[in-house]
């Protein structure tokens, strides 16, 4: 008998792959699948993996690409938010994330997608590393450093993709303002594809909020400026050292001091973090417990935000430093918007709804610290006199200061702090109403729109904007904004609450949007879909089967009629059932004529009822590796150099509901030795069950089994090249 290599490598090795494995390489560290069966947040997750794999609705991808989960976020009523980033032959693709909403009964709720195209480039740049660099580093007039250029695919505006080189470049612009500048210069021309800005700011602030009680660390005589408990915040000068003292009094109240703004930055910040946590649901502003660190003494009449720290000037007098609640809260607004799935965009739309996203944040901390010295309303900047003209925005009425009020009003050319004005004016419309009474300001309502708008609170109006940016990708605009500040609500609170966004939505005539949530008082009965397995290399003269699941996710069960388009000539797909109960599954089998050509297609595969949902099945016809396994339900195929391990299917692990026969069939490079395992999930980790070790490339299994998780592992003992696995599966 030989060594067991394979075992003795087992942990030190790749083969934890798990539910977050379902979306990745078999060589990434991995999340263990849930105990059997899965509810709560497993559940979810699993749902959510299914739903990505298996490319529901708007969450297509092509052959070449994977989806990788990246972070689950926790929300109201059982739900969780899976964000999930592309890669495409192991590269970042930037342009083409996701979000799943799915609940603790694994029910798939919501999709959100970002646009993009079928991936076909090649991933060969034809410009230098170096030269790519030293183009991005000319994008600035004084550059303090760069990070190393690394090939990206970039879906650019036009919804193309482009092998490019992301590096970015951290300095000032020729008219001296800071800049970090994400940076994407094409592999293929050498020219600048994109240039995103990092750094988000805001001008006209004040400097105290009174006599304040903040978080700081130390004891006796040795203090700083630092949050004991707020992971990551703390204040001091402008070279990012916290200040410190030999007592627990901060400040002196003057406008001028810098550790007195310290000590109004550390108060509105600690304030936002609370005010997260209790009415949003939030785990601070980085969703992890912490947030950047913030440093004051800027000499600009500016305050910003670079993806690593919040910065705050002064006032065009010099008088006092710019750190009153709501700018302070604005900038750590972008470091929620920047934390949550999508991050920034590049676009004047996504830029103005980053920057409405901020003003948001303001006012919301305004109305929890609710401090007599900085009174909660809905006007930016309003302590500041930057030049003797009051606020810099105004979200009831943006239009009072030359911002637009209505959707319609802006354009491509709308400069993005401008381009807030339509968002923030349907947030005070959610919140407060167009006539609150009670001393607020009455709201305009754009034309076309409802006679009037009831608010339902600023808590709630918060707690459904923060959801919908949970939901959020790189292509966030309004139109996605509406839809998911629409789902969120009715899955959060009901109807009443949902048809309030969407009365705000048309007051600001941002019309309705396809697929949009239905706010009626009951349920519309809907469902989702998924396939097990989702992809299945298929030789001329054979055929592949998947399972189609279906799922009711709300409301009661409906029939499904399920079609195919995409498939290539000389290929046909079949259902058995050709419809079902929502629920219920059915057996897809793809048969490949003789004549059919080589390559790689997507199948879509629609479920059609009250709604209707898609999911895509990757077929590779012809494909290099070893014939053999025909008869098996589905096959993978992969390349190992010796000594090397993969875990199928796809890097993941498959579920058996019921107890039944599992047959492994590995076919390896002739002259090589391959061994082959089949494991199953033990609860605390993976057990070996069954093992086929012979000397030769060829490995057969057959294990009867009770219901569980189970993945098999293929082992190039000896040799290396391409290998074909079939499985069948209870």
């Amino acid at each position: 008998m030989k060594p067991n290599r394979f075992m003795a490598s087992l942990a030190a090795c790749t083969l934890a792959a798990g539910l977050a494995g379902a979306l990745g390489t078999a060589t990434a560290a991995a999340e263990e699948p849930p105990p059997e069966p899965p509810s709560g947040k497993a559940a979810a997750v699993a749902a959510s993996d299914r739903a990505a794999f298996s490319g529901l609705d708007g969450l297509r991808h092509g052959p070449d690409e994977d989806l990788v989960r990246t972070s689950v976020q926790p929300w109201a009523n059982g739900l969780y938010f899976s964000s999930y980033e592309t890669t495409y032959r192991g590269l970042d693709v930037d342009g083409a994330d996701a979000v799943v909403v799915a609940d603790g009964k694994g029910r798939v709720r919501d999709v959100a997608a970002a646009k993009a195209p079928l991936i076909t480039v090649g991933t060969k740049a034809k410009v230098a590393k170096a030269a790519a660099e030293a183009t991005a580093r000319k994008q600035l007039a004084k550059v303090e450093k760069a990070t190393a250029p690394e090939l990206t695919v970039l879906i650019d505006e036009g919804k193309k993709a482009l092998l490019t080189w992301r590096t970015t470049v951290t300095g000032s612009t020729a008219a001296g303002k800071p800049s970090v500048l994400r940076t994407y210069v094409d592999a293929a021309s050498g020219k600048v594809a994109e240039a995103r800005e990092q750094v988000r700011d805001a001008t006209g602030h004040g400097y105290h909020n009174g006599d304040v009680t903040i978080d700081t660390s130390g004891s006796g005589t040795s203090h700083r400026m630092v949050d004991p408990t707020r992971s990551g915040l703390q204040c001091g000068g402008q070279n990012g050292t916290a200040y410190t003292g030999t007592d627990a009094v901060w400040g002196n109240g003057g406008g001028t001091n810098l550790e007195t703004a310290c000590v109004d930055v550390m108060y509105a910040a600690q304030r936002e973090f609370d005010m997260l946590k209790e009415w949003l649901g939030r785990n601070g502003q980085d969703g992890q417990g912490g947030m950047v660190p913030a440093r004051v003494g800027l000499n600009q009449v500016n305050a910003f935000y670079d993806g690593t720290k919040t910065n705050y000037g002064h006032n065009q007098a010099n008088t006092e430093q710019a750190t009153p609640i709501d700018v302070v809260a604005h900038e750590y607004g972008h470091n929620i918007f920047d934390r949550t799935p999508g991050s920034a965009g590049s676009s004047n739309e996504n830029g103005g709804l980053n920057e409405s996203t901020g003003d948001i944040f303001g006012a919301l901390t305004e109305a929890y610290a609710n401090n007599a010295n900085d009174a909660p309303d809905y006007l930016v900047g309003e302590m500041v006199d930057l030049v003797g003209q009051g606020p810099i925005r105004n979200m009831y009425n943006p239009g009072a200061l030359g911002d637009p009020n209505c959707y319609p009003q802006l354009s491509s050319g709308t400069e993005v702090h401008a381009a807030a004005g339509p968002q923030n004016h349907w947030f005070y419309l959610l919140a407060e109403g167009s006539s609150p009474g009670g001393g607020k300001p009455n709201s305009p309502i754009c034309s076309g729109g409802p006679s009037s708008v009831t608010g339902i609170g600023i808590q709630k109006a918060g707690k459904i904007f923060m959801g919908a940016l949970m939901m959020k990708t790189s292509s966030w605009n309004h139109a996605a904004a509406r839809k998911a500040t629409l789902s969120v609500a009715k899955n959060t609170y009901g109807a009443t609450e949902c048809n309030a966004v969407k009365a705000a939505w048309n007051a600001i005539a941002m019309p309705a949007q396809s697929g949009e949530t239905d706010c009626g008082g009951t349920a519309t009965d809907d469902f989702s879909m998924s396939l097990n397995p989702t992809s299945g290399s298929v030789q001329p003269g054979s055929s592949a089967t998947s399972t189609v699941g279906t799922t009711t996710t709300q409301g009661a069960a409906q029939t499904v009629a399920l079609s195919a388009t995409g498939q290539p000539s000389g290929v046909t797909v079949s259902f058995a059932p050709a419809s079902v109960t929502s629920g219920a599954s059915s057996t897809m089998t793809v048969a490949v004529a003789a004549g059919a050509a080589n390559g790689s297609y997507p199948i879509t595969v629609k479920g059609t009822g009250k709604t209707s949902h898609s999911v895509t099945y990757t077929l590779t016809v012809g494909s290099g590796g070893p014939s053999g396994c025909s008869s098996s339900e589905a096959t993978y195929q992969g390349t190992l150099a010796d000594g090397q391990s993969e875990v199928q299917p796809d890097g993941s692990y498959y579920y058996s509901g019921s107890s039944g026969q599992h047959i492994g069939c590995l076919r390896g490079p002739s002259g090589t030795d391959f061994d082959l395992y089949l494991q199953k999930w033990s609860g605390s980790g993976w057990a070996t069950v069954r093992e086929s070790t012979s000397a030769d490339e060829n490995e057969d299994i057959t294990y009867s089994g009770t219901a569980g998780y189970y993945r098999y592992v293929v082992d190039a003992y000896s040799g290396s090249g391409a290998y074909t696995l079939g499985l069948t599966n209870p």
